[in-house]
């Protein structure tokens, strides 16, 4: 018996598939069995492997969800880890958040985040985010606890 018989191939060589090809069977294979599950039915197509084990962590309780509303009245939903997470890893987040979702919509613009930062405050009621390295649970921000951006006004003796 050959080996290829022992594969089940019936004796005749595999197909081979371009890369372009298997990208788009596997592709298509990982929509499916994330579309059957039902803990990962709602991640969005061409998800990324950081976004899988988010959805996981969020879902064993190891993370949890924060509303960012933008200037501009957009809610972003973010994950981020439940304990220890600090203001500076809320900030990555929607950075990459807001990249993921500006990449699957195909457009070409990029953000500066320096802007961003200097431009607004993040508020969770009525406390202004300022330390990067400070935890969120400092601030009382639990799962689906609401940050705001607020445009920032020059204060005095600031430029």
């Amino acid at each position: 018996m050959s080996t290829a018989d022992e594969a089940g191939t019936g004796g005749r060589e595999p197909e081979a598939l371009s890369h372009e090809e298997l990208l788009e069977v596997t592709g298509a294979t990982l929509a499916d069995l994330l579309g059957c599950d039902p803990l990962m039915s709602d991640l969005p197509r061409g998800v990324t492997p950081e976004e899988v084990g988010a959805q996981v962590a969020l879902e064993q309780g190891q993370s949890m969800t924060v509303r960012v509303v933008r200037a501009d009245g957009e809610e972003l939903a973010v994950v981020v880890p439940q304990r220890g997470a600090t203001v500076g890893d809320l900030k990555s987040a929607i950075r990459r958040h807001v990249t993921l979702t500006m990449a699957r919509d195909r457009r070409p613009v990029t953000v500066s985040w320096r802007y961003v930062w200097r431009t607004y405050w993040l508020y969770h009621d009525v406390q202004k985010l300022k330390d990067d390295g400070a935890l969120l649970a400092e601030f009382g921000i639990r799962n689906k606890s609401k940050v705001k951006f607020v445009k920032r006004l020059h204060e005095k003796g600031t430029p």
